[in-house]
């Protein structure tokens, strides 16, 4: 009897493997990575288009625009700093005081003493690096919670404002003081219908951008991350610059960028830099999303603290100053609400309330959407009542939808 042989069963063939991740997947992922800030410009775009339609175009005309950003300079700078002190799992109610304190010092120093502005600007400055250092002994140091040592900042730099100004106001100040807030970047070259130096400083941008949205590309594929496909990431750079090109044309069209335009791009580039590279950035976020992790990680807590908090003091003299060179005064009703105003921009930008969470670029943008929310209900007659309803209830929106989403990623 011969050998009884059997027929093994063949495997069926194994399909090839995916080049790639689908580019629906990806989209899908960069957009849960980046959900609220994502969305928040999504709300920008739309509120912009809605007011633009609603004021027949009024609201994204050069002059209007270049006023927006006038007016809402000083917050877009205390969203900033109120940005990292929330991401740090901190808070700071001082702010807006601090600034009408600062503000009241530089009139009482350039009106009363004849001191030069520039030397006005460094004192000021000081002023409010030795407040937030203050600030910032006791809740890094001593421990004593942020909400109670700057609520007790509010009133102690808010009696400063009344001691310095009492119920008067002084101005006026020196050009040079002035132009900090309401002063443009001079014409350089030939004449023609856009102001040249504007065109120049929104072209190096547009290269600056470029040149970032690579480099986090090849950092993304060298550890071997998900990376949109070629095509539309070049879209995406497309759209940036296309965006930037907009805002830059509108700017030239009239007088050309503000100087405090081209301070804000300077906190805005550096303070996302450190944020994003540099170590103690890397603490900051650390020190919000886990304390105790980060502890033991040999993230020196008290100092990135207390570094934090001197910070937003230098921030907020400086929104200050800025404020009291818009007004051409010092006067003792300054900074009211403006602690509101930052922290309502860093958690409409972001920001989470249980801290680590928040870009400082989402600062900005969170402040845009107040800011052109005022601008675009004052040009079409809303009452300031009706106002600070549909601020609020922005507000509340912004934080819910930060809720909602930590739920359903934990879910």
């Amino acid at each position: 009897m011969g050998p009884v042989t059997t027929d093994t069963p063949r495997s069926a063939p194994t399909p090839p493997a995916p080049a790639g991740p689908a580019v629906g997947a990806l989209l899908l992922n960069s957009a849960r990575r980046n959900m609220r800030q994502y969305g928040m410009l999504v709300a920008l775009a739309l509120i912009v288009a809605l007011f633009a339609v609603w004021t027949d175009g009024v609201l994204l005309q050069p002059n209007n625009v270049t006023n927006l950003i006038l007016q809402n300079s000083y917050i877009l700078v205390l969203g900033i700093g109120m940005m990292i002190v929330i991401i740090s799992g901190h808070i700071d109610l001082s702010v807006g005081s601090l600034a009408a304190f600062v503000s009241a010092a530089c009139a009482v120093m350039m009106v009363e003493h004849n001191v030069p502005w520039v030397l006005a600007l460094v004192v000021a400055l000081a002023i409010g690096a030795a407040a937030g250092a203050w600030q910032g002994f006791w809740i890094a140091y001593v421990g004593i919670p942020s909400f109670i040592v700057t609520l007790a900042g509010m009133l102690l730099f808010r009696g400063g404002t009344q001691i310095f100004l009492g119920s008067r106001s002084l101005g006026p100040f020196p050009d040079g003081f002035q132009k900090i807030s309401t002063g443009y970047l001079p014409e350089i070259g030939p004449a023609t219908n856009y102001h040249n130096l504007t065109l120049l400083l929104g072209t190096g941008l547009i290269a600056v951008v470029l040149v970032q949205q690579v480099r986090d590309r090849r950092r993304q594929q060298e550890y071997e991350l998900d990376v949109l496909p070629r095509g539309l990431f070049l879209a995406k750079c497309a759209a940036m610059a296309a965006a930037v090109a907009a805002f830059t044309l509108t700017l030239a069209s009239y007088r050309g960028a503000p100087v405090v335009l081209l301070l804000l791009g300077v906190l805005l580039i550096g303070f996302g830099f450190v944020m994003r590279n540099a170590v103690v950035g890397r603490h900051v976020y650390a020190l919000g999303g886990n304390r105790a992790a980060a502890e033991l990680s040999g993230v020196k807590d008290k100092r990135v603290t207390f570094l934090v908090f001197v910070n937003m003091g230098v921030l907020a003299a400086l929104a200050g100053v800025v404020y009291a060179a818009r007004l051409n005064a010092g006067v003792p009703q300054a900074g009211v609400n403006f602690e509101l105003e930052a922290i309502a921009a860093a958690f409409i930008g972001g920001a989470s309330m249980s801290g680590g969470v928040g870009t400082v670029l989402g600062a900005v943008i969170g402040g845009l959407v107040l800011g052109v929310l005022n601008n675009g209900m004052s040009l079409v007659g809303i009452g300031t009542d009706y106002q600070q309803v549909i601020k609020g209830l922005v507000l509340l929106a912004a934080v819910g939808f930060d809720v909602w989403n930590k739920r359903k990623v934990g879910s």
